[in-house]
């Protein structure tokens, strides 16, 4: 089995996109490090336009929650940047160069891209005939094939026939032995009243056809002009038959549909957006200490939604691990019924998780010691 490909770097801080009130990443490397760094999932929400769909199998770009991109914008890990206000701006000062340059760039991947697709095709192609005992036979025949091929254009001979009505008719050249060249072909100019066609749908009369029998009246008009005496359907020059290439035989190979890449990030072609002060950090809810602190202690963090919580913590990633716990937030004077806790506790016990509440006192100072408290309720009858 290969080796996975070494991740790419990234450079902190990176842009969250800021759209419709929606924290996006669209870039997979730092989607990647975002996991892998800043233990940060989120949520793939990318489908294709006229086949939306809602279940676990979608792509780029990832929404972030609010408490997710406030973590990163506070470690100084990323800024946000409105998204549509820097597309507008970025677009419009975008010169036709860099655009034709960037069209260039995008036409080199796909070119990288189906030469990829056709190597790979290829060796499926040669392992299978491999595999099946054919591929030595396969050559032989391409090599036979083409060397009979060769001894036949070096032997059979093709001339030209310079005659105008023949060319006329898109016969490019007659091969030897033909029936055409053995009789002689006598060209008989017909003589045409077009004044008495005038009104007719015929366009011109075929030579040979029952209109020019010695019964048909057909008188020609008088041509003052030498330059009209020139024939209104010129005759084709002849073209010459295409050789097929001996290059052609010998080698079959597969063919690919050229790629077409569609890139799934504005930077590039566009420069990477700048820091704007004057933008709020994200909005956070009054959950938002807990999710800080859980986070801190090396947590990651999935939407507890299902649950009716509103986090699912994890020890670990989780994709790896089973959630340990399903928070709730709560700002420290907040009142909540008993009924909630009673439920929560008996729905995390049995879905193997520990129901947590939690909040953060604001009357103590954070360089003294955390602020913020939290309890796990577990239902021991269960």
């Amino acid at each position: 089995m290969a080796a996975a490909p070494a991740p790419s770097p990234i450079t902190e801080p990176f842009t969250i996109s800021l759209i419709a009130g929606r924290y996006l990443l669209f870039d997979v490397d730092v989607i990647a490090h975002c996991r892998r760094a800043h233990n940060i999932c989120g949520l793939l929400v990318g489908t294709i336009p006229n086949l939306s769909q809602q279940n676990v199998f979608l792509g780029i770009p990832l929404e972030l929650m609010p408490e997710e991109a406030r973590v990163l914008v506070d470690r100084d890990a990323a800024y946000v940047v409105d998204d549509a206000q820097a597309h507008q701006t970025s677009f419009a000062e975008m010169s036709r160069e860099e655009r034709l340059k960037y069209m260039e760039e995008m036409d080199r991947r796909g070119d990288e891209v189906s030469r990829e697709q056709r190597e790979m095709a290829e060796r499926r192609k040669e392992r299978a005939l491999r595999e099946k005992g054919l591929r030595r036979k396969v050559l032989e025949r391409e090599n036979s094939v083409a060397e009979s091929f060769a001894e036949s254009t070096a032997t059979d001979e093709t001339f030209q026939v310079d005659d105008s009505s023949v060319a006329s008719s898109g016969l490019g050249f007659i091969m030897k032995g033909s029936s055409f060249v053995e009789t002689p072909v006598t060209e008989e100019k017909t003589q045409v009243d077009y004044g008495s066609l005038s009104n007719s749908d015929l366009g011109f009369i075929m030579k040979g056809s029952s209109f020019s029998d010695s019964w048909v009246q057909i008188k020609a008009p008088k041509i003052d002009s030498p330059a009209a005496e020139a024939s209104l359907f010129e005759p084709t020059p002849a073209s010459p038959s295409p050789a097929p290439s001996v290059g052609s035989k010998r080698s079959k190979s597969v063919a690919v549909q050229k790629h077409f890449v569609t890139p799934t990030t504005s930077y590039p072609p566009l420069p990477t957006p700048a820091k704007d002060p004057s933008l709020p950090p994200p909005a956070v809810p009054n959950s938002y200490p807990l999710f800080r602190y859980l986070h801190s202690k090396g947590y990651f963090h999935m939407p507890g939604l299902r649950f009716g919580c509103h986090y699912n913590v994890y020890p670990g990633d989780p994709l790896r691990y089973h959630s340990h716990f399903a928070a709730t937030g709560l700002a420290w004077d907040q009142e909540f019924d008993l009924l909630d806790v009673v439920g929560g506790g008996r729905l995390g016990t049995g879905t193997k998780k520990a129901y947590m509440i939690g909040g953060e006192d604001p009357e103590v100072d954070a360089k003294d010691k955390d602020p913020v408290r939290a309890f796990s309720i577990e239902w021991a009858a269960l």
